[in-house]
C-alpha cells in the first residue's frame, strides 16, 4: 500500500449481525487523503478507500435513510447502535 499515515477516527459495531466497522483517515504518499472504511465480518474484511465527495454523498444518503425510518416511527433515535 502507499499509505504513509493511517489514523483511526471511529469504530462501530453494527447491529444485528455484529460487523465491526472502522473509519480511518489515510494520507497517501502521493499527498492525497482518503477515508478508509474497513468492515470485518467474522474473518472476512471489506475495505473501501473513498474521496471526500463520495464520503459526503454516502453520509447524506445514510442520514436520509435513517431520518426516513425515524419519521415513520420504525426506529427510535439511538437504536441500532
Amino acid at each position: 500500500m502507499d499509505a504513509i499515515e493511517i489514523r483511526t477516527l471511529h469504530k462501530l459495531l453494527a447491529s444485528p449481525y455484529r460487523q465491526q466497522i472502522e473509519l480511518q483517515h489515510v494520507l497517501h504518499q502521493a499527498d492525497y487523503v482518503t477515508l478508509r472504511v474497513r468492515i470485518r465480518e467474522q474473518t472476512r474484511f471489506t475495505i473501501f478507500d473513498i474521496d471526500e465527495p463520495t464520503a459526503r454523498a454516502w453520509g447524506r444518503a445514510m442520514l436520509e435513510w435513517a431520518d426516513t425510518l425515524a419519521q415513520a416511527g420504525q426506529v427510535k433515535a439511538g437504536e441500532g447502535k
